[in-house]
């Protein structure tokens, strides 16, 4: 299940749906990415998130489709949200469920870091002196390349024909 949305989640509700009336799942792996306060030695004050609809729930169906295809899941949920958070709320949470603990948590990691390398969302930082929008980072290259046999493709700060940084 994917959801793209500006209102915040229960981690436990959701996490108790994914796999309710399951008695296949052995396992639940479960990531919940947060506003930090700083970011590059700087205080940060909110932070946006931004996106286009379609592409984004496509990219997110592809990203969810080969983890099914790598893993023998028995569910997975990926809710991302949008707009402007503050520090401290919620901004997504990745959820596997498997008969066996080591295929939920690898898919866990796996949707992690490719959400953070392929989804095209576009961030930008807000601080007391104004803003700025987050570049890819390497180190986020380098834990999605693992999984590809080195080749990390394309970043979300790379726009598709037409479009322009938002």
């Amino acid at each position: 299940m994917i959801r793209v949305q500006r209102e915040d989640f229960d981690t436990g509700a959701e996490l108790a749906l994914l796999n309710a009336d399951n008695h296949a799942v052995g396992g639940v792996a479960a990531f919940v990415g947060l506003v930090r306060e700083m970011a590059g030695g700087e205080a940060l004050t909110a932070m946006t998130l931004e996106h286009y609809p379609a592409m984004t729930e496509k990219a997110l169906a592809d990203i969810e489709a080969e983890a099914k295809r790598r893993w023998p899941l028995e569910a997975s949920l990926i809710i991302h949200r949008h707009g402007t958070l503050e520090i401290g709320e919620r901004i997504v949470l990745v959820a596997t469920a498997a008969a066996h603990r080591r295929a939920a948590f690898e898919a866990c990691q796996f949707l992690v870091d490719w959400l953070k390398t392929k989804a095209p969302f576009w961030k930008r930082e807000e601080t007391r002196d104004g803003h700025h929008w987050v570049d890819a980072h390497s180190a986020d290259d380098a834990q999605a390349a693992r999984w590809e046999g080195g080749k990390a493709g394309r970043r979300p700060t790379e726009f598709p024909r037409g479009y322009s940084k938002p």
